[in-house]
């Protein structure tokens, strides 16, 4: 069952998925889980493998140097699925920074 946005504690862009690159483990069922389309799977870029310990880009080339990563932020809802569905419990949700004005 999915979600309404009556049922998620925060509006739209108030809070934000941050993924841990060390413990994903493109699994993806984050993204498939999400209702909003926040979450992507995608290849890590070469300055995002050197910021990994080295058993972090152990882990990530056993998983095909992919990783999600949360390319719509503002689109996030606070609903959760996302921090549930993750089994390596790599995703934790935090409010979002605003810029000042």
């Amino acid at each position: 069952m999915q979600p309404k946005a009556a049922d998620c504690p925060s509006g739209p862009g108030e809070v934000v998925p941050v993924i841990d690159p060390e413990r994903c483990e493109n699994k993806a069922t984050c993204v498939e889980v999400c209702p909003y389309d926040v979450l992507v799977i995608r290849k890590v870029t070469g300055e995002q493998k050197r910021a990994l310990s080295l058993l972090g880009r152990m882990k990530l080339m056993v998983h095909g140097n992919q990783q999600a990563f949360a390319e719509h932020p503002e689109l996030c809802h606070g609903c959760g699925l996302c921090v549930a569905a993750c089994p390596e419990k790599a995703i934790t949700l935090q409010r979002a920074r605003r810029g000042m004005s």
